[in-house]
């Protein structure tokens, strides 16, 4: 049997590591600063975050990033082939320096260019919902049995930069939660507690690109993350378990739990990435289209929730918010970046879709 060093590395790492000390808001630099902390990416190796403070408003943005998910042993390996999740936190993806959308703190129409951000890489695999590790067991090409612990430590990791983030940031005026592809799905989850914290503060969520998954197999998934014992003791979450939760049920909980958090959401009505991953989660092809499964995921948190809007847009391109599309994409005349601004700034809004009326969508601007 061939062992995989990670879980040596892990224990190495935690028995010489003490508590980390994370330096203080008022001690950062002006620009992006990487903080690295005491959490543990799904290959073994340390996690860090980014912060970029700002000292014209008192406003803040969190963002989960994306970058696939693993739930087996063959998935989670990075020496396995195909790998469909980012495994590291300082991989390329994972640096808010090199990103477009909301990051691009120059372009003057970005709502958010003069607020504080805290940006959460995503490296364990679990939507940032992982309870912690998980061993699988697989075999290889060479028919060689492997043994591959993957730590899902989505959950701790997430907790820890939230921590410091409720340690640093006391009376923030507005909030923002963001999250693209794996990402939308744990800022879903997150929103509920960080609006429960920050209890008379406005809090926003953005989740943009990951609106259209169902599947029976989620139960396998939920299992392999330990997901449900992360959840908080609400009533909201009453009867909710590894065999029955579902993504939406993150909305929903949040939602309900907190009258101060408003929920949208962002989809691409032909997302090829979203449609990839259903294949991956059990669904046949051609037995449903995304875009069907997005209204019906729409209607079932609408039938919970009074606040939540949609933004619903044509095309196969997954996620905006890291895009320079989050500035050309619009529906029905309602450009994206200014149906955001109205948003986050409590303005009358409607919600924007190519779906509900019809199931064909015009295309984004670079599809054309």
């Amino acid at each position: 049997m061939k062992l995989t060093l990670s879980v040596l590395l892990f224990f190495l790492v935690t028995s010489i590591q003490a508590q980390t000390a994370l330096p203080e808001l008022a001690s950062l630099d002006s620009g992006w600063n990487t903080i690295n902390t005491d959490g543990i990416c799904s290959a073994g190796t340390a996690y860090q975050f980014h912060v970029k403070p700002s000292l014209a408003q008192n406003n803040l943005l969190i963002f989960f990033n994306g970058g696939g998910a693993c739930w087996s042993g063959e998935a989670c390996d990075p020496e396995s082939e195909p790998n469909i999740h980012t495994a590291f936190a300082d991989a390329s993806a994972n640096n808010p320096r090199t990103a477009s959308g909301v990051f691009d703190l120059s372009n003057p129409e970005n709502p958010f260019k003069d607020y504080s951000m805290v940006y959460l890489p995503y490296c364990t695999g679990d939507v940032f919902i992982g309870a912690g590790p998980r061993t699988y067991r697989y075999t290889d090409e060479s028919n060689e049995e492997v043994e591959y612990t993957a730590f899902h430590s989505g959950y701790s990791n997430s907790m820890e930069v939230i921590d410091w983030i409720y340690q640093n940031f006391h009376t923030p005026e507005k909030i923002v939660i963001a999250g693209s592809s794996a990402g939308a799905i744990g800022s879903s989850f997150y929103s509920g507690l960080v609006a429960e914290h920050y209890s008379i503060t406005p809090v926003t969520l953005i989740a943009d690109g990951a609106g259209g998954y169902w599947s029976p197999n989620l139960a396998i998934i939920y299992q392999a993350w330990d997901a449900a014992s992360i959840l908080p003791a609400w009533s909201e979450y009453a009867g909710l378990n590894n065999k029955n939760l579902t993504f939406e049920d993150f909305y929903i909980a949040s939602a309900n739990h907190n009258d101060n958090l408003t929920i949208a959401q962002y989809n691409t009505a032909s997302d090829a990435v979203q449609i990839s991953f259903t294949h991956v989660l059990g669904d046949q092809p051609g037995s449903f289209t995304l875009a069907q499964r997005i209204l019906n995921n729409y209607q079932v948190i609408e039938s919970h929730v009074d606040n939540f809007y949609s933004y619903t847009a044509g095309g196969t391109v997954h996620t905006i918010l890291r895009s320079p599309l989050f500035y050309q994409y619009q529906v029905e005349g309602v450009r994206f970046v200014d149906w955001v601004s109205d948003l986050i700034n409590e303005n009358v809004i409607d919600d924007i879709s190519c779906v509900r009326e019809t199931l064909g969508c015009e295309l984004a601007p670079n599809e054309n």
